[in-house]
């Protein structure tokens, strides 16, 4: 599959939040066997995002639109899938009674902070998804998620994401396999072993520069696992390698 993201927020153009989602996502589609096309950003602009939902979610397998979703004023990203898909947006009525109940819950335990909680909430559009999505419900979460054709729409909060994506990610699986070498050399000098393990194996071959404190390292992908293998033997025969950086080095870098 060839998957599309867009993360969507003000607050990640201004640099006031990291976007931690994109990395997150891109790492697990790969994992799973796809390939990530695009990653883009943009504002809550529902306008901007219904014309990238328009084009992006004919143009690849799945698209997957992260943040501003919710019941405030600056979440419009159910309603600009909605317009992108040309559907409709509607309450719907589970989703709803959820929301009451977990408001009322809020209410018994947070009584100092009703007034303000229930000005910023709109439990219509936190309930309102476009015609014919299937939700997304995490226990952590308020707005529900949704897929609604191709389109998965997730939280922003990286926790509620992470958890709706679990709920999905069976669908975003492809056939792709990767492995990866690590070396010490320079990656100036990987040039003519990458151009020819390229030329020689149907694989796809992408190389990282080596920094300080952790080696460099060469990737190798196809939907042909045999492919990958003979293509990983001919680089160990070829290129100096070392070996990989320890975990906690790798989540580090």
């Amino acid at each position: 599959m060839n998957v599309a993201i867009v993360t969507v927020g003000d607050e990640i153009l201004a640099g006031s939040t990291t976007n931690t989602n994109a990395s997150w996502l891109a790492e697990r589609i790969t994992e799973r066997g796809s390939t990530v096309g695009r990653i883009l950003t943009i504002p809550d602009d529902r306008g901007l995002i219904a014309d990238y939902v328009a084009r992006w979610s004919d143009e690849f397998d799945a698209l997957i639109v992260t943040g501003g979703i919710g019941g405030t004023p600056d979440d419009v990203t159910v309603e600009a899938v909605a317009d992108g898909l040309e559907r409709e947006v509607g309450v719907h009525g589970e989703i709803r009674e959820r929301l009451v109940e977990k408001a009322a819950a809020f209410r018994d335990e947070n009584p100092e902070m009703v007034a303000e909680y229930e000005l910023q909430i709109d439990l219509e559009a936190a309930a309102s998804v476009p015609q014919g999505a299937t939700p997304i419900v995490v226990d952590d979460g308020w707005a529900p998620g949704c897929v609604v054709d191709n389109v998965y729409v997730f939280a922003g909060i990286p926790d509620e994401m992470q958890a709706m994506f679990e709920q999905v990610a069976d669908e975003i699986r492809g056939d792709s396999t990767a492995e990866t070498l690590y070396t010490p050399a320079p990656e100036g000098a990987l040039h003519v072993a990458l151009e020819n393990v390229a030329d020689r194996f149907d694989v796809s071959v992408g190389s990282y520069p080596r920094s300080e404190d952790r080696p460099g390292r060469i990737r190798v992908s196809s939907t042909d696992p045999e492919a990958v293998d003979a293509a990983i033997a001919w680089l160990r025969a070829n290129v100096e390698t070392t070996t990989p950086p320890s975990e906690s080095e790798t989540e580090s870098a």
